[in-house]
C-alpha cells in the first residue's frame, strides 16, 4: 500500500522559525513529540513546517509494514536537477524505559545541556541538517545547484520494513535517487565528526534447538540428554573464529545470547534445550555462505537430533571511498582538527537499504547516551555538527563543479 500526499503540517506548539540558524529549537519541539516506534507522534508535522519555511516542498509517503501498521515518511525538496544530495533521518524512538530524571519528552534544557529520547540517536542531528541549509543558503544566496532533499521515516527503530526499505526503491522508480545520501546516525565517539560510517556489519540471529529423551538424572543410560550435545556446539561456535577481518572490517563476532531448558527439576534431564546466538559478520562472508557453515558446525555436532532457524536482518556492505565522502571527511576535519577515522563498526541502521542506490555516508552526534536513561546531546555538539553538515554542502557544491 502507497499513500502519497502534501503535509499540511499542525503542529502541537509553536515553532520558533525566527533564528533558522540555530538548532536548538527545532530539536526541542521534535523532541516534544512522543514519537515511540513505529509511531512518528506528531514529528513529521513539525519537521514538514520548519522545511517549508525553509523553502521545501514536502510530501508524505506512507507504506503498510509488514505488521499491518502503516509507516509515515516524509520527502522534503529544495532545488531541482543535479546534483541530488540527500539527508536521512528517522524521526521514531525507542521508549524512555526507567531511571530518567527528567520528562523523556518534555525537551529540558538544563544549563548547555538538551535532554529527552532521541537528543542524541536523532533529533537533534535532523535538526542540525536543517540549521546548516539555512547556514548554507544564506552564505550562497544562489543556492545549491541541484537538488537538496530531506528524507525521514518512524520505523527505524521498529521492523524497518515500511521506511528506508520501501522508500528508496521508490524514489528510485520515480528517477529521484539521490548521487549522494547522509544518514544523521550517532556515529561519533568523543566529539562530532572524529568517525564516520563508510560501512556496516550484516546481522545474522540464530536459534538452536536439539532434541533428545527426558529422564531421570541418576539413570542417564535411560535418557538422552540434548544438553552436552547443545554446549558442544556453542563452544564450537564461540571459540573458533570466523575470520581474521578484512581490509574495512574488524573479525566477524559471536555472541551467545541465552540459553533454555524451561526444566523445573532438578533430578530431571530435558527433553529439549533451546539457545539464541548473534552473529556480526563482516564481508569475508555472505548470507548464503554463512549460513552454509553453520548448518554443517550444527549437523556435525548435533546429529539430525537438531533444528536451525537463522535470520539474517543485514548483510555487510561498504562504501568505497571517493569524491563525495572526501568532501564530507573534509568538512568533519575542518571542525574537529584531525581526519576522521573511517569505520564500518557498531549494528545496522537504514544505510544498508540506501547503498544499492547511492554511495552513503553515516555521520551524526556522539551516541554515548542513545538509548538510555537522560539521553541528551550539547548545545556545542549541535553548533559542531550543524557546523559540519553546512561545510558539507560547501564541499558538495565544489565536487559538483569538478
Amino acid at each position: 500500500m502507497l499513500i502519497t500526499t502534501s503535509i499540511e503540517p499542525q503542529p502541537t506548539e509553536p515553532l520558533r522559525l525566527d533564528d533558522p540558524y540555530d538548532p536548538l529549537p527545532l530539536a526541542a519541539s521534535l523532541l516534544r513529540c512522543p514519537s515511540v516506534t513505529p509511531a512518528e507522534g506528531g514529528a513529521l508535522a513539525v519537521m514538514a513546517r520548519a522545511l517549508a519555511a525553509r523553502g521545501f516542498s514536502c510530501t508524505r509517503v506512507d507504506f503498510a509494514g509488514a505488521g499491518g501498521h502503516t509507516v509515515h515518511n516524509l520527502v522534503a525538496r529544495l532545488g531541482s536537477g543535479s546534483p541530488h544530495v540527500a539527508f536521512f533521518g528517522h524521526v521514531d524512538v525507542v521508549p524512555p524505559g526507567d531511571g530518567w530524571t527528567v520528562d523523556p519528552f518534555a525537551g529540558e534544557l538544563r544549563g548547555d545541556v538538551l535532554y529527552g529520547r532521541g537528543a542524541c540517536d536523532m533529533k537533534g542531528a535532523i535538526a542540525c541538517f536543517v540549521a546548516a541549509v539555512a547556514r548554507f543558503c544564506e552564505a550562497r544566496p544562489r543556492g545549491f545547484p541541484g537538488t537538496i532533499s530531506v528524507l525521514l521515516t518512524g520505523d527505524e527503530e521498529h521492523d524497518s520494513d515500511g521506511g528506508a526499505a520501501q522508500l528508496l526503491p521508490y524514489l528510485a522508480e520515480r528517477g529521484d535517487a539521490p548521487d549522494i545520501c547522509v544518514v544523521g546516525e550517532p556515529t561519533s565517539l568523543k566529539t562530532p565528526g572524529d568517525m564516520i560510517k563508510i560501512g556496516r556489519r550484516g546481522q545474522m540471529c540464530g536459534t538452536v534447538r536439539a532434541r533428545g529423551v527426558q529422564g531421570h538424572s541418576a539413570y542417564p543410560d535411560r535418557a538422552d540428554n540434548p544438553l552436552p550435545r547443545l554446549i558442544r556446539f556453542l563452544n564450537q561456535l564461540g571459540e573458533l573464529p570466523l575470520d581474521q577481518g578484512s581490509t574495512h572490517f574488524a573479525p566477524s563476532t559471536v555472541s551467545i545470547t541465552s540459553i533454555d531448558v524451561g526444566n523445573a527439576a532438578a533430578n530431571m534431564t530435558p527433553a529439549r534445550a533451546e539457545a539464541h546466538f548473534d552473529i556480526r559478520f563482516n564481508d569475508c562472508h555472505t548470507r548464503a555462505s554463512l549460513e552454509s557453515r553453520l548448518r554443517r558446525l550444527a549437523a556435525g555436532q548435533l546429529r539430525e537430533t537438531h533444528e536451525l532457524e537463522l535470520r539474517c536482518s543485514a548483510e555487510p556492505f561498504v562504501c568505497a571511498p571517493g569524491r563525495w565522502h572526501e568532501a564530507i571527511a573534509r568538512a568533519a576535519c575542518e571542525v574537529v582538527g584531525r581526519p576522521p577515522e573511517l569505520s564500518t563498526s557498531g549494528g545496522t541502521s537504514d544505510a544498508r537499504f540506501i547503498h544499492p542506490y547511492c554511495p552513503v555516508v553515516e555521520l551524526g552526534l556522539v551516541g554515548a547516551s542513545m538509548h538510555r536513561a537522560d539521553e541528551h546531546v550539547s548545545l556545542a555538539d549541535l553548533d559542531s555538527l550543524t557546523a559540519i553538515y553546512t561545510l558539507m554542502l560547501a564541499g558538495f557544491v565544489r565536487v559538483a563543479a569538478h
